[in-house]
């Protein structure tokens, strides 16, 4: 009797500071080159979130490579241009920096759909190991401003529609990870 196979595709969600993006982390092969693509920009003249950067930079093994997203070709393009395992960390700051780049903040909700359908495809196609990070914003209080409800109905838009392409979807609570799917 063969086992059944690993998924290929795996989206972990989590609020901030779950744990979520050393859960994922550890879900890589432990020996293999994997591509880590990072999605945030680095803000100089924000000393806390180039901490965070440089704490999530520090954890990675060394034959880890980086590419990051908000410089060069977008995500989407990324994700096809390879099929080795490849880690996304994560999905918040790609829609944010996707949000900035069309001046979107303002304006009606799936603006951005053509960038999201492209994620998506590429992401349902991607042959080799996938996973994802992406934040659960539904669980919090609604936001208080528009922009900050966008984005809450944007990314949790985006969510399902990736949790629907991928094999497998868990949900990290406090350092733990419930399996959704």
């Amino acid at each position: 009797m063969s086992s059944p196979a690993a998924p290929t595709r795996t989206l972990v969600l989590g609020g901030a500071r779950s744990g979520k993006s050393g859960h994922a982390e550890a879900l890589m092969p432990a020996d293999a080159a994997v591509r880590y693509v990072a999605t945030a920009r680095l803000d100089p003249g924000d000393p806390d979130w180039t901490d965070r950067i440089r704490e999530h930079r520090v954890r990675r093994p060394s034959r880890w490579s980086t590419v990051e997203s908000a410089s060069g070709p977008g995500l989407a393009e990324i994700l096809s241009s390879g099929d080795g395992p490849t880690l996304v960390d994560d999905l918040g700051t790609w829609l944010t920096a996707e949000m900035d780049a069309a001046q979107a903040w303002e304006l009606p909700r799936g603006t951005l759909g053509p960038r999201c359908d492209d994620l998506v495809d590429a992401v349902a196609g991607y042959p080799g190991r996938l996973v994802l990070v992406s934040p659960e914003v539904g669980l919090g209080v609604i936001p208080e401003t528009r922009s900050g409800r966008l984005f809450r109905d944007e990314i949790g838009a985006l969510n399902g529609r990736l949790a629907g392409v991928c094999d497998e979807v868990l949900l990290v609570v406090a350092g733990l990870a419930m399996k959704l799917k």
